[in-house]
């Protein structure tokens, strides 16, 4: 029986307490595992935020602060994050009939995210390459982005929507696929390239952060899994031990 019980919501830089109040509501109305928060600009426990919160308060209680929102990550595997701007590069958007049935094609102990961004100005699109899929929800082009808890609340409906549409197929969750690798092993194999490639001149430095995020995005197209994450580093490692003994 499929639920939302292993989806974590994160909030990053939350400011207003009312927002966060109200997430939480949303957590315990939809059955959410967990309330993340990324460097919060307020205190979850404000009164207006538990006064917002009502029965759900617990998720304003037990909420796990980090500093990053790749901390936030390291144990999510499949991650959809949100994005209401229209500029936002060439990361390609998602509507929530295509991302949200991906975040449930999940093995039964996986855990899952979705990422919500500061209510001034979303998620920078570092974080949003942290993410497999990144979905936007339609709305008046003259004014696209949502109230934060708002937007919670209409993908939290979707997914609980889609959820329940599973579990009353005949085929349930049949269509479970292969789990993509941890954000953290996708940034440290990013991490281990880009050093590599600034060391042979393939990168320079004013254009390193640009090029390899092209190649970030190309391996969640990708939907890269660990092994293969592992195949690439060991491949990385090898090429700087036969050309740095060869020059010594």
């Amino acid at each position: 029986m499929l639920g939302l019980s292993n989806t974590v919501v994160i909030l990053v830089e939350p400011s207003g307490p009312l927002n966060v109040g109200s997430v939480a509501r949303l957590c315990e109305n939809f059955g959410i595992k967990e309330l993340r928060l990324v460097s919060p600009r307020c205190n979850p426990m404000d009164k207006d935020a538990q006064l917002l919160a009502t029965k759900g308060e617990k998720f304003l209680r037990e909420a796990k602060i980090f500093p990053t929102l790749l901390d936030a990550l390291v144990d999510c595997r499949r991650v959809v994050a949100t994005c209401g701007r229209v500029h936002h590069g060439t990361i390609p958007l998602y509507s929530p009939e295509v991302a949200l049935p991906w975040l449930l094609k999940r093995s039964e102990d996986v855990l899952t995210a979705l990422v919500f961004g500061r209510e001034d100005r979303g998620l920078t699109n570092d974080e949003l390459r942290l993410a497999q899929k990144v979905l936007t929800l339609k709305s008046s082009p003259s004014y696209p982005s949502l109230n934060l808890s708002h937007a919670v609340a209409v993908v939290l409906y979707e997914l609980h929507r889609l959820t329940d549409q599973l579990n009353h197929s005949t085929k349930g969750n049949s269509s479970i696929e292969t789990e993509p690798a941890y954000p953290l092993e996708l940034e440290e194999c990013m991490s281990d390239a880009q050093e590599l490639l600034l060391e042979i001149g393939f990168l320079l430095d004013h254009s390193a952060h640009a090029r390899m995020a092209k190649v970030r995005a190309l391996l969640n197209r990708a939907v890269i899994r660990s092994e293969e994450i592992s195949l690439i580093r060991g491949m990385i490692r090898q090429i700087r031990w036969a050309i740095f003994s060869r020059a010594s």
